[in-house]
């Protein structure tokens, strides 16, 4: 008799299959997932450069009530975090991601709803404050689902290079979807964003609905949030530092290019991106191959780099390389801080330690506002 079918019937069963991984890379059996993140971001970025327009031009509010409406979903994907980390890990990553397709499907509605009440504009900019919420919920269950969904799919060698691909689907749509949405917005007015916010999402449910989720660890024994917390307090530490350098380039590079008559400011944000998702395309295996920490720290130094190179430079060009070297460097510091997580937490809680991880960077991304008192006279160039 065959040994393997040996081993099958004194076990009375087969032993459980190992992670899919339809390529070698892995890249094939996450494809469905990441298409979804794209997707649900695309959604995100269409609206961003849209939404002011319509608040302030259409509806008739100032720049207070502007502000309210775009900040409201980050302040509930803030919020959410670690609610939907929890959620991951006790009902499975793709009733995760689910339920926050589903959701953004509802903030698309809301968008819908308050086309109808354009005439009675509080009406209309309250459903648009309930469906931004409605996103900013349904984006921490789509990114902390994702990744907790793609590193369960492949080997742990592979973990890593996970996080980074679905972290790149993510930047990817961002860029995309703000001047998509700018071109719908003109064609279509916000009607056009709206339907789309409430029909693209569904796809990304078609698309993942066939994909295998492993079941959620609940056979083991449940740790406090202050145990998963204090495992990843110091990668969270690093990615908040790290955080730094996306808040100051997002914020203040092309400004600075304005400041100082540069041209191309536009395309300096642009290779600062484009860096970031070359390098997770090519080297997103190095912190499985070498470390996580190791990885992160030279990614820092790289980060650190760019951002002298930036901030003491008098001509446009090296700031643009600077830009590059930037980008470079941030894109592996979240899966390499990523990958340490995850080996420092519980296994039953690897979600709310992935959503611990971007929670440590909000600080840094709600910052920008206090950078208002800095002297006037000190110029762009100290804060890179």
């Amino acid at each position: 008799m065959n040994p393997g079918r040996q081993s099958v019937a004194r076990g009375g069963a087969a032993a459980s299959p190992p992670p899919l991984d339809i390529s070698q890379n892995g890249l094939g059996v996450a494809f469905p997932i990441m298409a979804a993140v794209f997707l649900f971001f695309t959604v995100v970025g269409a609206a961003l450069p849209v939404l002011p327009l319509q608040v302030h031009n259409i509806l008739g509010f100032g720049p207070f009530v502007v502000g309210i409406v775009a900040g409201c979903q980050f302040v509930a994907a803030l919020v959410s975090r670690l609610w939907a980390g929890r959620l991951a890990d006790s009902k499975g990553a793709k009733y995760a991601v689910r339920l926050g397709l589903w959701i953004s499907i509802a903030g698309g509605l809301c968008y819908i709803a308050s086309l109808f009440f354009v005439d009675t504009s509080n009406v209309s900019v309250g459903f648009l404050l309930v469906g931004r919420t409605l996103l900013g919920g349904a984006e921490s269950l789509v990114i902390t689902g994702s990744i907790l969904w793609a590193i369960q799919l492949v080997d742990t060698r592979r973990s890593a290079k996970m996080i980074a691909w679905v972290g790149m689907a993510m930047f990817a749509a961002l860029a995309v979807g703000a001047p998509a949405g700018s071109f719908v917005f003109e064609t279509w007015s916000f009607s056009g964003i709206a339907v789309a916010s409430s029909i693209i999402p569904f796809v990304g449910l078609l698309m993942v609905a066939p994909i295998h989720c492993a079941k959620p660890e609940t056979s083991l024994e449940q740790s406090g949030f202050g145990s998963v917390f204090s495992a990843v307090f110091w990668p969270g530490v690093g990615f908040a530092l790290s955080g730094i350098t996306f808040g100051s380039v997002t914020t203040f590079l092309t400004l600075l290019f304005s400041v100082n008559h540069w041209n191309h400011g536009a395309l300096a944000f642009a290779v600062f991106a484009c860096m970031l998702i070359v390098t997770r395309i090519f080297f997103g295996h190095l912190p499985d191959r070498f470390g996580g920490v190791t990885v992160s720290l030279y990614c820092l130094v790289f980060q650190a780099a760019g951002l002298i190179m930036i901030g003491t430079t008098a001509h446009g060009p090296v700031a643009m390389v600077g830009a590059a070297v930037a980008g470079a460097g941030f894109a592996l510091v979240f899966p390499g801080l990523g990958i340490e997580a995850l080996r420092r937490a519980p296994v039953e809680h690897r979600g709310l330690a992935m959503g611990c991880l971007p929670f440590s960077m909000s600080p840094w991304d709600s910052a920008a506002p206090g950078w208002d008192f800095w002297p006037e006279n000190s110029g762009l160039n100290p804060f890179f």
